[in-house]
């Protein structure tokens, strides 16, 4: 299994933004936490972060091209803004699960707005770090992998 793990904006500014909603651990941490989350599940992860919506665009459809079994997507604040993303995910088919490290649904009302979600095959919010780990699980399980590791 190929896991693109994408984040959006700010995300590489964690551990400095906002501590008390973010956390203090940094995106390094993050990567480090998914990595070994992955290699549980026996799957290939790659990262990829941009505070520009084409670039996370380009990311989406180059994951049709390197051919991933599936995307880890935390849109951050384009979750709520970027059509262009939505139609990025539905274009290359791939299966997506939205995740946020905060439970956006008891935030500020603009971010009750999801485009991407109706192209996702899941959402995942409020879990930290292990929301990711949680979606990999999610992907491996939908492909027929080993799941179960960090799921209730």
């Amino acid at each position: 299994m190929k896991f693109l793990v994408l984040n959006g904006p700010n995300i590489n500014m964690l551990g400095i933004r906002e501590p008390a909603i973010y956390g203090k651990d940094t995106y390094e941490d993050l990567q480090d936490y998914v990595r070994k989350g992955c290699g549980k599940l026996g799957a290939e992860v790659s990262f990829y972060q941009s505070n520009h919506e084409g670039d996370l665009v380009d990311a989406i459809q180059q994951a049709y091209f390197d051919k991933a079994d599936g995307i880890i997507f935390n849109p951050a604040a384009y979750t709520h803004t970027s059509v262009a993303i939505l139609d990025a995910v539905k274009a290359v088919g791939i299966p997506t699960v939205e995740v946020h490290i905060s439970d956006v649904s008891k935030r500020e009302d603009f971010r009750q707005v999801s485009y991407v979600r109706s192209a996702c095959v899941k959402t995942i919010a409020g879990h930290g770090f292990a929301g990711y780990v949680m979606a990999a699980e999610y992907l491996a399980d939908l492909l027929g992998g080993v799941t179960g590791l960090t799921q209730p």
